[in-house]
């Protein structure tokens, strides 16, 4: 898909009934020389439901992938997570799929994840998923979610 083929970016776009049903575009890139590029989506309010209770989840999203010849266009990354709200499935689930939905979409060189779930019964949940190892001479900060303390 090239910029001109956009579908969602610069029109009225409502995010899709499920993520499977869900619209996730690329576009060109050219990589450049030397070691590949890292790029960061953040999501620090994601939202799904709980597939046993139909309680919301919420967590905070860290992707970090280097892209290959295709980006993720962020309009539709950010209707493709808001599919999520609806959508019941537990965190390991959800976590993956998004992984896995934008890996299927661009083919990077790498990708990971973190998916940081806030506590539900007293429990928070972590999930991490990643292609393989990174790309040697890559410049990988940290995915800057401290591990949950509670209140003290």
């Amino acid at each position: 898909m090239s910029p001109d083929n956009l579908t969602q970016l610069g029109q009225s776009s409502r995010p899709a009934a499920s993520p499977e049903q869900a619209v996730l575009e690329t576009v060109p890139y050219h990589r450049p020389d030397g070691p590949p590029t890292i790029v960061r989506f953040t999501a620090p309010e994601f939202t799904s439901l709980c597939p046993v209770t139909g309680q919301p989840d919420f967590a905070h999203i860290v992707i970090d992938y280097a892209p290959d010849r295709r980006l993720v266009e962020s309009k539709s990354l950010k209707l493709f997570l808001t599919s999520f709200r609806n959508h019941g499935a537990f965190h390991e689930d959800c976590t993956v799929a998004i992984a896995r939905r934008i890996v299927a979409a661009t083919a990077p060189l790498w990708l990971r994840i973190g998916g940081y779930w806030y506590p539900r019964g007293g429990i928070p949940i972590d999930v991490f998923w990643q292609t393989g190892p990174a790309p040697e001479g890559v410049f990988l900060p940290d995915q800057g979610v401290p591990p949950y303390r509670g209140r003290g």
